[in-house]
């Protein structure tokens, strides 16, 4: 009995933390194209191929200070170059409870996006409406 209790603890205890450690956030900087959607009724949408990315660059100002950037939709050229419509949403990381979010502001609104996973090649994060998009960083392509 106190076997099983003592698994179910440790069990708890390693479920929350987050995979996402402080140290990592740098890696969000790049280009990160979208991989797949899952949405909150457990369907999935994988993409192939996309038209935009996402290009992210955080940084902080002071040590101490929370990272804060932007994140941009650009269109990736046949010749490594990018276009973008010059729409930026403002970003902000912060921690609460061990876990990372984004606040993201636009002129149309605010909202808060969880970091569920950051890896150097990876990026899962979940919006409010229980909708999980993993990114996988962009490779360019070039035909120079």
């Amino acid at each position: 009995m106190k076997y099983n209790l003592l698994l179910a603890v440790i069990f708890l205890l390693f479920s929350c933390q987050s995979e996402v450690q402080k140290e990592n956030l740098a890696q969000l900087n790049g280009y990160w194209e979208i991989k797949e959607v899952e949405f909150s009724n457990g369907e999935t949408k994988e993409y192939k191929v996309n038209e935009t990315i996402d290009y992210i660059e955080v940084k902080s100002a002071k040590t101490g200070q929370p990272l804060v950037g932007f994140r941009q939709k650009v269109m990736p050229q046949f010749d490594g170059t990018f276009k973008t419509n010059g729409i930026r949403e403002n970003l902000k990381v912060f921690e609460v409870d061990n876990a990372f979010f984004l606040e993201c502001k636009t002129d149309y609104g605010k909202w808060n996006e969880a970091i569920i996973s950051l890896e150097d090649s990876t990026l899962v994060i979940k919006n409010k409406q229980d909708i999980i998009y993993t990114y996988k960083k962009f490779k360019p392509f070039s035909l120079k």
